[in-house]
């Protein structure tokens, strides 16, 4: 992916050093130009020096071509305008930001800006949601060990029983919604069409839970 992250503090040096590490492109951006000496030394890491929210900044790190926008600067306001930019006017597919008052976060969904407040999983939690968006992360708990994702039962699996998707200690099927109503499955419920489906899933698993879902569709 290529990734714009707007902030260069401990958060969005370490993110981007993760992000990079794994062979994705990302753009760095913060007013302060000593904030550059967070980041690795890696040939995938741009830095650029400027407010997160001026075009003329964003455009100049690629911001019309981004797959991602993170915003995780000190700053509540900031962050929001940063994160409405890059989504209202460039139309950015995934857009994140981090707040430090919760009291705001209904203004980020209202905005459908998914949001990140505690420090501790700052990194962590956005780096789950960038690589696993199609999961559609619910609700952490503790530190981000666990996680309530949802998603669409594959054509694959219709008629085959929910408790298939199961492996202990990693991932547990917990809920569906069938037809607008939603139910507790039991052992030997099987999969409809159109079902959605709740998974609780250790965060280490969420790439085996992906392997589950996109098995033979070929994505």
């Amino acid at each position: 992916m290529k990734v714009i992250v707007v902030g260069c503090g401990r958060v969005g040096a370490t993110l981007a050093g993760l992000l990079a590490s794994e062979g994705h492109d990302v753009r760095v951006v913060d007013r302060r130009p000593k904030a550059a000496r967070r980041l690795p030394d890696s040939p995938r890491i741009r830095f650029h020096e400027g407010n997160g929210y001026s075009r003329s900044v964003l455009e100049a790190a690629g911001v019309e071509h981004a797959d991602a926008f993170v915003a995780v600067t000190s700053g509540d306001n900031s962050n929001i305008v940063s994160a409405r930019t890059a989504r209202e006017t460039y139309r950015v597919p995934i857009v994140l930001a981090r707040i430090y008052d919760p009291r705001r976060a209904d203004i980020y969904r209202e905005l459908g800006i998914p949001t990140i407040a505690s420090v501790r999983w700052t990194v962590h939690r956005i780096h789950q949601m960038l690589l696993h968006r199609h999961l559609s992360p619910e609700l952490g708990f503790g530190n981000g060990e666990t996680v309530l994702v949802r998603s669409e039962v594959p054509d694959y699996l219709i008629g085959r029983r929910l408790a298939e998707f199961e492996v202990d200690g990693e991932i547990r099927v917990v809920e569906v919604t069938r037809g607008g109503h939603s139910l507790i499955p039991a052992h030997g419920t099987s999969a409809q069409a159109d079902d959605l489906v709740t998974f609780a899933v250790a965060a280490t698993a969420l790439g085996r839970l992906r392997g589950f879902l996109d098995k033979e569709l070929g994505t």
